[in-house]
């Protein structure tokens, strides 16, 4: 290693040059050199001329000191005489390390490297990370915003195990922030998660990280990675303040080159002007100061006197860098007039001072009055409500990064201050020790145990933005100007946390003040069950029965029970009810569960216990869901943002079943990481969900090199289960649960919703599958309402007698078999079986069957010899008649009956001989026009003589 001889620096020149190396007597016409350390720790001392090729009169080699010897902070080591030597009063030193606080531009020896872990086919990702890179912002160092991983690189060589510390803010958990150290050969050192990933600060607070390094070459990674899924900016990891001790020699780390050029353990003196035992260099330059305006002051409301009277007073913003003594400069507006405080917070009362004290335990005042005690049968309601703002409340603080008030009060709110520089953080914070619930609610297993609501509006002309945080967690944010609302956030779990409110006017580093008219105003702020809280109300309470010795007294109702308002006793909730969490007085307390939906024995909720009824046509469906009861997850994408980042989007449903319990659970682990240790209970509230249905944003561990996949941005679509529809549509059949999330968001002012279809598929498993309509891929199209669609064969209604139909067989050997089929299209499960198959005795031919065949043939029988008789007395008939005809004379008289007809028993003798042979029909037709007269026919007879005879 090199180390020069610097002992001149205070003695002689007391200047530096552009390395911090001293002005070296002019005489002196060479310098001192440490050799490489041997196999055993040791070195020389050599002396090295300045100009090549000059080696007369050099002090001969001295053994040096150990590589392992370096000097305290403050002292710099003085080579003639090898001893470390304090530095002098204006100039300080790191000893064996160095810092860097100054970010004008980024120091030699830092390299920011922009990469991209998935590049495409073409190197396209890559190309969109050009322009990703660390920025300097004069006293910190600002991160990419983009969902590029950008990486600032320092490598240092140690002599021996040192450290590095550095400060930094860290308030998004929607950008990886990790810090690792490797080696040479690029291999990363053993670290803890703790030492890897850097935890969350609240906005505008400044956190140190300090890691141990070993000696030998360390190569220093501060790696950041935005999460830009939502199309929102992330905020971006400042730095500042890198510190780096061991006996040093850094190098710039490149991809091309590895020349060190050496950071010494110099004494630098200060940038202005010299203070005693300061280290902060001050600035490089003066600017003019300019005229002041109105936005370099701004108002506030003193205290209350003893008159009960207060004002409005204007002051300079700190440090004033404005002129107000020159042309065109605003001077300072003068004190306004003297007005009435406004009242009392709820919960205080007013002493003769005009100062408001809050009222002791067991009473409460509306803040206009004095504080009174409950009256029997009632208990506090314990809070905070905060409405009037004339002082800051003792559990309340307003800070700054730069140190000054960021908050004012102003009588009837608070706003925020007017700040060091537009990009600042303007702090407001809210202590609240922990809840307890009334004595009412306290044997409730609900999951509310308190609420925060506050009223605000915002006025911007720029991108302001104001962050609701819960410990370092951003629960809520704000862009742009808002109207004056509400918002209302509730607390499912018990412990100690703090509120926080951070406005900043823009998110750009400006070197003038431009937006100082953006503000924030907040109205009022309420905060239930508080555990130290003041009580501005009571409410009625339960109470022993008159024959206890505690008569009088209030008790806590069981759970599921609530307080009837005319005996103050505790009395169940009706069946499929459930307790509102903080309402607990009167029957209307108990509200009814959404049709299909059930209450837990605690009635605290409504859930689906997977079975479900539906009667329609008079037909009743009964459904069995307990194949969907266990936890599924469907998982939608890859997406990709616009620089090319691949996410995916997964949602966990928990059904049905559980008893209520809400067992989808979505969760954040690099939030998890970012929270360890954090001295607090705050990491209880941010590293998971727990709901009917969650959603938590994925970024495989191929997407962006990471060991594993990173899992944010977790929030609950469905905490309320509110009912279940059954719908018969074509030979579908669909049954719909709705569920909805009680916590509102800025863009959805009533909370989520989400609609799980359930539709009945024979041709699907019992599991089945889950999808999203295909109109809208990430399950929503307005980010409020999800829809879910799971094709089930165990969403089928339970089969019933109605939906099968027998079948019985021919009869055969005496047997007959009845079978039992299904009706199709099957669109049923589970339920009732098909009966078995069936036989039963049979005859071949049946008596029915007997008797009909025999009926039968007696009517054949009966008609052929109905039908033989006619004809033959026909055929009488016919000759009778021929033989009349032939005895009648040519003049067509007819003889007598007596002479032509036939003796009884005489047997025709001559034959009748037809020119065709007509039906029987045509025969008695012709006979019956014969005697109408209306048509002849000819006969042809024949006779025993040979005589024939026309009748014409």
């Amino acid at each position: 290693s090199i180390i020069l001889d610097v002992g001149c620096l205070v003695r002689l020149c007391g200047l530096l040059d552009s390395f911090g190396a001293c002005c070296l007597e002019k005489q002196l016409h060479y310098y001192y050199e440490y050799t490489e350390c041997d196999s055993v720790g040791s070195r020389w001392r050599v002396a090295i001329p300045h100009n090549l090729g000059t080696c007369s009169a050099l002090p001969t080699p001295t053994r040096g000191t150990d590589c392992s010897f370096s000097c305290a902070a403050g002292e710099f080591l003085e080579m003639s005489a090898q001893q470390c030597t304090p530095c002098a009063a204006g100039s300080y030193s790191l000893g064996s390390g160095v810092r860097f606080d100054q970010w004008d531009t980024i120091p030699a020896g830092f390299t920011s490297l922009a990469t991209y872990m998935d590049p495409g086919p073409s190197g396209e990702e890559s190309q969109a990370c050009n322009s990703s890179s660390w920025t300097p912002q004069g006293v910190y160092l600002e991160s990419s915003r983009d969902e590029c991983t950008v990486s600032l690189v320092y490598a240092v060589h140690l002599e021996k195990q040192g450290s590095v510390s550095f400060s930094y803010q860290y308030p998004d958990n929607n950008i990886f922030f990790e810090f690792y150290v490797q080696n040479e050969q690029c291999q990363e050192m053993a670290q803890t998660d703790d030492q890897k990933w850097i935890k969350l600060t609240t906005n505008g607070e400044w956190d140190t990280h300090t890691v141990n390094l070993k000696s030998g070459t360390n190569i220093l990674y501060w790696r950041t990675t935005g999460i830009l899924v939502g199309g929102k900016m992330v905020k971006p990891v400042l730095l500042r303040n890198i510190q780096i001790e061991g006996n040093d020699r850094s190098y710039p780390y490149s991809l091309s080159s590895h020349s060190p050029i050496f950071s010494l353990p110099f004494c630098i003196i200060t940038g202005s002007y010299p203070l005693q035992n300061s280290s902060a260099p001050g600035w490089s330059q003066c600017k003019e100061r300019p005229p002041c305006s109105e936005k370099d002051y701004f108002q506030i409301h003193t205290a209350c006197d003893s008159e009960g009277k207060t004002q409005v007073m204007y002051r300079w913003v700190e440090p004033r860098i404005c002129e107000e003594n020159v042309i065109g400069a605003v001077a300072l507006p003068p004190t306004g007039a003297r007005e009435a405080c406004p009242p009392c917070n709820p919960g205080y009362y007013n002493t003769n001072d005009s100062t408001c004290f809050p009222c002791p335990p067991g009473t409460h005042s509306d803040g206009t009055s004095v504080c009174e005690e409950c009256p029997a049968g009632t208990e506090p309601v314990l809070g905070y409500e905060y409405k009037w703002w004339n002082v800051l409340p003792s559990n309340m603080k307003t800070s700054l990064i730069c140190c000054r008030s960021g908050w004012e009060v102003a009588g009837d709110h608070i706003r925020s201050g007017a700040g060091g520089s537009d990009n600042d953080y303007l702090i407001l914070n809210l202590h609240v020790p922990g809840f307890k619930l009334p004595t009412s609610l306290a044997g409730m297993t609900g999951s509310e145990f308190g609420r925060i609501t506050f009223v605000f509006e915002t006025i911007c002309s720029a991108d302001c933005e104001l962050y609701f945080m819960m410990s370092t967690t951003v629960v809520e944010s704000w862009e742009g100007s808002k109207e004056r609302q509400s918002y209302t956030h509730i607390m499912t779990r018990n412990a100690s946390v703090s509120y926080t409110w951070a406005f900043q006017r823009t998110n750009q580093a400006q070197d003038v003040r431009r937006y100082i008219t953006d503000v924030v105003i907040l109205y009022s702020v309420s905060v239930t069950n508080v555990q130290d809280g003041v009580a501005s109300a009571c409410r009625a309470c339960a109470l022993l029965s008159q024959s206890s010795q505690r008569s009088g007294s209030c008790i806590p109702c069981p759970a599921g029970f609530y307080i009837d308002r005319d005996t103050n006793r505790c009395q169940e909730c009706p069946p499929n009810t459930y307790l509102s969490g903080h309402h607990t007085y009167g029957e209307d307390a108990c509200l009814p569960c959404g049709p299909g939906s059930k209450s837990n024995k605690e009635h605290s909720r409504c859930y689906s216990d997977c079975s479900f009824s539906h009667t329609e046509n008079n037909r009743t469906l009964t459904f069995d869901l307990s194949s969907l009861s266990t936890v599924a997850s469907l998982t939608i994408g890859p997406s990709f943002t616009s620089k090319g980042t691949k996410y995916l989007h997964v949602f966990n449903v928990s059904l049905c079943g559980h008893q209520g319990k809400m067992a989808a659970v979505c969760t954040d682990n690099v939030t998890d990481l970012a929270n360890k240790d954090m001295g607090s209970d705050s990491t209880q509230f941010v590293n998971s969900v727990d709901s009917f249905i969650c959603q938590s944003t994925i970024i495989p561990a191929d997407g962006r090199g990471f060991r594993m996949a990173l899992a944010s941005q977790s929030i609950s679509l469905a905490d309320t289960f509110l009912g279940e529809m059954a719908n018969l549509i074509c030979v579908f059949v669909f049954d719909s649960l709705f569920l909805r999330s009680t916590q509102a968001t800025g863009s959805c002012e009533r909370g989520r919703s989400a609609v799980m279809t359930i539709r009945c598929n024979p041709e699907k498993t019992d599991r089945g599958q889950l999808t999203v309509p295909s109109v809208c891929p990430a399950g929503t199209c307005d980010g409020c309402t999800f829809h879910f669609l799971w094709e089930s064969g165990s969403a089928c209604p339970s089969c019933t007698q109605d939906d099968y139909h027998q079948i019985e067989g021919a009869c055969k050997g005496g047997v007959q078999v009845t079978l039992s089929v299904w009706n199709e299209p099957k669109l049923c499960t589970k339920g009732m079986s098909l009966p078995a198959k069936s036989s039963a005795p049979c005859e071949a031919i049946a008596l029915w069957l007997k008797v009909g065949v025999g009926g039968g043939a007696f009517l054949a029988v009966l008609l052929v010899s109905l039908t033989f008789y006619f004809w033959k007395k026909n055929k009488r008939l016919e000759y009778k008649y021929s033989r009349l005809v032939m005895s009648a004379n040519k003049e067509c008289e007819l003889p007598v009956a007596d002479s032509c007809a036939l003796a009884e028993g005489e047997e025709p003798e001559d034959d009748v001989v037809y020119s065709h042979k007509p039906s029987l029909l045509g025969k008695l037709r012709a006979i019956a026009n014969k005697r109408e007269g209306d048509s002849s026919e000819s006969v042809q007879l024949k006779s025993s003589q040979s005589e024939r005879w026309v009748w014409g």
